[in-house]
């Protein structure tokens, strides 16, 4: 017999940690190879990890809502057969995880120079790290507030205490830390969990139904109160007659995907004309750090998609500018399939500079979506209709039927004036405005 070790397999370049959702095997199970062991969950994405090996789980070192690292053992299967494989030693197993801390707080150091917890000898987990930011907690400080984990490490509930009784104590001079994902300061206990669990709502008449939001929801709304704490949001709108592509659709859509084994729908012919105005208008693809303003070198859109539960979530195309409308076609669609059937990975939801959601999928006309930090804008677009309009013509002007829909820019008006904003939600409507009926796929 041999003992396996599973361990956290990596998810992305971008992904140093995930949280155990769920068991889907116990101690004394037999697995099978490839077959899911348990499921985890990182920022946004719920994934399964499945066993590289055939045999019985014998041990399981994490429970249910532990954040684990990436390379961590996270359980023991015992196979038949071949050499065991020996348990990494306590000491290499922190030197391990302390390498993936630093290579990740060195991939966040901005200018703002952030406090270096590489200048502690003392391992922190990446939630207790995630917290002290979030809350100005000084290196000083974390190193002052006495552990009660394995080997004295602070655990999430020794920082949520501390910060409890903090303003009734002297603290050492506090050094707020700032990252890429997160430019502005949070206020105290906006992202913290309590400590202790908040009594739940009580039904007055006793009919009410009293539903507890889900992971992915509560995460939603954590996300959206901080992009309106952070960013001064601000909205141009465009009326875009579309009339051209419509036709050009309905002509195509059959031969498109006889040719391509694709459907041809409207987004990816929307994204060829936000990633060709992305390209006119830089501006709009930047990233806010604080007083810094960061150029992004690719144009990366993100496209809100709907999850199997009814959430939705924002997949990234990546150099989306190099894509011709069939190569954008089949992103759109993997994407938006992938997301459906909750097949997202990690790396799929990161690294976006420009976001576009679909409101008219709902039947609205126009919506005023929040920014997808840390972008400065969000393209939201409406429900295409038939409407009466005045067409213009060298032999005067008339009164026809025309296909039109709005585009609803928001913009953050902390680096973005409503010149630039404005001017290049209009530039997406002139690209749209100007299709080529004739144009080939």
């Amino acid at each position: 017999m041999a003992k396996f070790e599973l361990k956290l397999p990596k998810m992305g370049e971008s992904v140093a940690e995930a949280t155990i959702t769920n068991w889907l095997k116990n101690v004394g199970d037999r697995i099978e190879a490839d077959e899911a062991v348990l499921e985890i969950a990182t920022d946004k994405v719920d994934s399964e990890v499945p066993s590289e090996v055939s045999g019985t789980l014998t041990e399981i070192l994490f429970q249910v809502n532990d954040v684990v690292q990436v390379g961590q053992t996270i359980a023991y299967i015992e196979t038949e057969g071949g050499v065991a494989v020996d348990a990494p030693k306590e000491e290499t197993a922190q030197q391990t995880v302390q390498a993936i801390e630093k290579q990740v707080e060195t991939a966040k150091e901005t200018v703002a120079a952030p406090v270096n917890f590489a200048d502690s000898d003392k391992f922190y987990s990446p939630l207790v790290k995630n917290i002290a930011k979030e809350e100005g907690v000084s290196l000083a400080e974390l190193e002052s507030i006495k552990g009660t984990g394995k080997e004295g490490r602070v655990t999430k509930n020794d920082i949520l205490d501390y910060l409890k009784t903090r303003g009734s104590q002297p603290q050492a001079a506090a050094q707020p830390i700032a990252t890429s994902q997160q430019p502005q300061a949070k206020p105290a206990t906006q992202n913290a969990e309590p400590a202790t669990a908040k009594a739940a709502p009580v039904s007055v008449n006793g009919q009410d139904e009293i539903v507890e939001m889900d992971r992915m929801r509560k995460l939603i709304s954590k996300y959206m109160v901080e992009s309106v704490q952070t960013s001064a949001h601000v909205q141009s709108f465009v009326e875009v007659d579309v009339t051209n592509i419509v036709k050009w659709r309905d002509k195509v859509k059959n031969a498109f995907e006889k040719r391509e084994g694709e459907k041809l729908t409207f987004t990816p012919i929307f994204m060829e004309a936000v990633a060709k105005a992305l390209k006119d208008f830089p501006m709009m693809n930047i990233s806010v750090e604080g007083e810094y303003i960061i150029k992004k070198k690719n144009i990366n859109l993100g496209m809100a998609a709907a999850l199997p539960n009814g959430n939705l979530i924002v997949p990234v195309i990546k150099n989306a500018d190099q894509l011709n409308l069939v190569g954008m076609a089949k992103a759109v669609n993997d994407l938006g399939n992938r997301a459906k059937a909750g097949k997202l990975k990690p790396d799929d939801t990161q690294g976006g500079t420009y976001t576009v959601t679909n409101v008219g999928t709902f039947g609205s006309v126009f919506g005023t979506p929040i920014i997808n930090q840390p972008q400065v804008g969000i393209l939201a677009l409406g429900a295409i209709r038939k409407v009466p309009a005045v067409i213009e013509t060298p032999d005067g002007d008339f009164i026809g039927i025309r296909h039109k829909m709005f585009l609803s820019h928001s913009y953050d008006h902390r680096v973005i004036d409503g010149a630039l904003g404005g001017s290049f939600v209009k530039r997406v409507a002139d690209y749209l405005e100007a299709w080529d009926i004739n144009r080939d796929f």
